[in-house]
C-alpha cells in the first residue's frame, strides 16, 4: 500500500476529500475552522477599529 495514500492530512485544504475521514476527525475539522473564522474575525475588527481611529482622528 502507498504509505502518502494513508497518512492523514495536517491541515484542512479546502475541497479536500473526506470520505476517508471518521465522524470524531470531522469534528475536530470543524473545531479548527471555527478556531480560524474567530481568529479572522478578530483581525477584521482590529482593522476595523484602526481605520474607524484614523477617520475619526482626521475629520475636521
Amino acid at each position: 500500500m502507498d504509505e502518502d495514500a494513508n497518512r492523514k492530512p495536517k491541515g484542512h485544504e479546502v475541497g479536500m476529500v473526506l470520505d476517508a475521514m471518521s465522524v470524531e476527525e470531522l469534528v475536530e475539522r470543524i473545531a479548527l475552522l471555527e478556531g480560524e473564522i474567530a481568529r479572522l474575525q478578530t483581525a477584521i475588527a482590529a482593522r476595523n477599529k484602526t481605520r474607524n481611529d484614523a477617520d475619526a482622528l482626521f475629520k475636521f
